[in-house]
């Protein structure tokens, strides 16, 4: 700063201090924005590449099975190794960016997806297809909860509105992901060249745009890699009821989805001649594309209330699936909307009802917390079809299972009503009292 000294109306000696002209207030708004912005990009084109990625195989299984000649089982246990392995990264990586820095994890994550990918490139094995889930699983694990924390903290300045849809967009990224892998994946397969390369390698080359803009986000974390222990992440004690209903409502959600990216695909080779790669990949991607239509609904309509409506679509539709066993592909696409629909109102007011409330600086342990209840919903019933399958056919397995997760789903939605409506009626009637009490 320059100092002019002059005299002030009383005589004395003042400082008039004039403004320095090194660092202008406006370029450091100008700066300031397009760091977030720039921020907000790198999130959500990491969990958009990076899940796209972890479900590029899904229409690609009844190929895989073909070549390789593996049992349903061992199908279901591939599928499932990625949302198995995410459970550990995922406690290990969520704390770790709240404490590391972001930048090291999200680099960490970038180099697993791009292993995985190389591993299903070069798939001349069953080994070679469970090592590439697991690194896929790593990946996505690892950069879960700091790529959310990246789109979502830029927000906490803002009007409440402005959080909504931050959280919208981080949830909505992370579900276009899961659309756009089985879905391209599918298309390519069907009718461009090197169908069993060709959607890896273009993932790898969406990788190295990711990997540039990671490099563009500051260096922050005050812990070094030698200094810096594991801990499990911690979910604050003032929000653990809501953390247990969001992640009941997510948990089953994602059962929902899962049953169809896990199992889809095979049972409509199976059942219909006609049935081709780029159809089961369509059918994939619409229900998520439903599922991304819905989550903008968080902003006119309350968390709670998607979430009962969510789980209640998922119940219907499951419960469709489960009476068809996929014997007609006008009613799985049906109920692959309406699952998607309801998988987007549930998924979406979950997160946005923990996102308003999760302190900034456990953000990256409860995120973590959080997507690790989904992967097991998206996980553990997989499986369970798979088990079936040693005394069931592939689609007996996926209407029990079906069925089971539609009671399961119209019971939670029955339930947080019933919660719901008690605490509504329980506020206006302290609020009621307190109102008499004061006259």
């Amino acid at each position: 700063m320059l100092n002019h000294r002059v005299l002030s109306p009383s005589g004395k000696p003042a400082v008039r201090r004039r403004r320095s002209l090194a660092v202008p207030a406006r370029g450091a708004r100008t700066e300031h924005v397009t760091t977030t912005r720039g921020q907000v990009a790198t999130g959500v084109a990491l969990l958009i590449v990076l899940t796209a990625g972890a479900y590029i195989p899904s229409p690609l299984y009844p190929g895989y099975q073909a070549q390789l000649g593996f049992s349903d089982l061992t199908m279901i246990l591939i599928y499932a190794t990625f949302a198995l392995v995410s459970i550990p990264a995922l406690l290990l990586f969520g704390p770790a960016s709240d404490v590391l820095g972001r930048r090291k994890v999200l680099l960490a994550s970038i180099v697993l997806s791009g292993a995985g990918s190389l591993c299903f490139l070069r798939a001349g094995s069953t080994f070679s297809l469970f090592l590439g889930r697991a690194f896929h699983g790593l990946a996505l694990g690892a950069v879960t909860g700091p790529a959310t924390a990246c789109v979502i903290e830029t927000s906490a300045a803002h009007a409440n509105k402005y959080k909504i849809w931050a959280s919208v967009l981080a949830s909505s990224a992370f579900v276009a992901g899961t659309a756009a892998g089985p879905f391209f994946a599918g298309v390519l397969a069907e009718w461009a060249p090197l169908p069993g390369a060709l959607p890896y390698l273009v993932h790898l080359g969406l990788l190295v745009v990711c990997w540039v803009l990671v490099l563009g986000l500051p260096r922050v974390g005050a812990a070094s890699l030698r200094t810096w222990r594991p801990t499990a992440p911690r979910v604050p004690r003032k929000i653990r009821h809501l953390f247990l209903a969001a992640a009941t409502t997510g948990f089953l959600s994602w059962t929902g989805a899962g049953i169809f990216l896990a199992t889809i695909p095979t049972v409509l080779e199976r059942t219909l001649p006609d049935a081709t790669t780029a159809m089961t990949g369509s059918v994939l991607g619409a229900m998520l594309l439903f599922s991304m239509a819905t989550q903008p609904l968080i902003v006119g309509i309350s968390p709670i209330r998607m979430q009962i409506l969510g789980l209640g679509l998922i119940g219907a539709s499951l419960a469709v699936l489960a009476l068809d066993g996929g014997g007609s592909i006008d009613v799985v696409l049906g109920s692959a909307v309406f699952a998607g629909a309801g998988h987007g109102l549930a998924y979406g007011g979950a997160t946005a009802m923990l996102d308003g409330v999760t302190p900034a600086e456990s953000r990256g342990g409860v995120n973590a917390s959080l997507y690790l209840v989904f992967y097991l919903g998206a996980g553990v019933p997989a499986i369970a079809v798979g088990v079936l399958t040693s005394w069931w056919s592939m689609e007996t397995a996926v209407s029990w299972m079906s069925a089971v997760a539609a009671l399961a789903s119209v019971a939670a939605s029955g339930g947080i009503a019933l919660v719901w409506t008690r605490r509504r009626r329980a506020r206006r009637h302290d609020a009621a009292t307190s109102e008499l009490a004061a006259t």
